[in-house]
């Protein structure tokens, strides 16, 4: 595992086979997906984007607070025993980033915040979309901002570290470039889309506002 001098005492090999994290992860998310989405086509009212948005949300949210939840508060996973399924997904990520292993504080700092602070939101914005709430442009676009800063820190840190954190160019692509672009774009995407919606209805107000002078 890169770096070559990682230290790890009582570190335990993941014990379940790759495929086998994958697919629970697959098979977990395409569940909360699928029910984010049957669910909120109960309401006309909600547009497909809009639904499409509140599968985002609560998929990204339950990351934010099972996985990296899980991770920042158990500082010891690497050392477990039992193959618990949370503990062996974080030690088949550190193949593509060995610093979840060696609990690099600034990972540790960023997954802590992400959970805490991101992954409420995220399922307050589920519920805002839902509803049709005033707050939900303005709150989908400050949880994209955190998102987007959140990655740049990962990104920016390890490339300043050496950029030297996988087992091989497979999980460095697979794992530490692949998984972790969705969190680039998909929030940049989405801060422009509320950006401009909050722009306009700005801007319409000040118009009326205007017209009534």
């Amino acid at each position: 595992m890169e770096p070559r001098d990682l230290q790890l005492p009582g570190y335990v090999p993941v014990s379940l086979s790759q495929s086998t994290i994958l697919t629970v992860y697959g098979l977990s998310s395409l569940l909360v997906v699928s029910l984010v989405w049957f669910l909120s086509g109960r309401s006309r009212n909600i547009s497909k984007l809009d639904r499409l948005l509140m599968c985002w949300w609560a998929f990204t949210g339950l990351t934010h607070l099972i996985l990296e939840g899980y991770f920042a508060f158990s500082p010891e996973f690497y050392k477990d025993k039992t193959g618990f399924y949370l503990a062996e997904v974080w030690k088949e990520y550190s193949k593509g980033d060995s610093r979840y292993a060696g609990r690099d504080s600034a990972i540790v700092a960023v997954e802590g915040m992400t959970s805490v602070l991101e992954g409420p939101p995220c399922l307050l914005a589920v519920y805002a979309i839902a509803k049709g709430k005033g707050y939900s442009y303005i709150l989908q676009f400050a949880i994209s901002l955190g998102q987007l800063y959140g990655t740049f820190v990962y990104f920016i840190t390890a490339y300043l570290e050496g950029d030297n954190f996988s087992a091989s160019p497979f999980y460095y692509y697979a794992y530490y470039v692949l998984a972790n672009s969705f969190w680039l774009l998909i929030p940049s995407l989405i801060a422009i889309r509320c950006w401009k919606k909050i722009s306009s209805a700005v801007q319409s107000q000040s118009q009326k506002k205007n017209k009534i002078r």
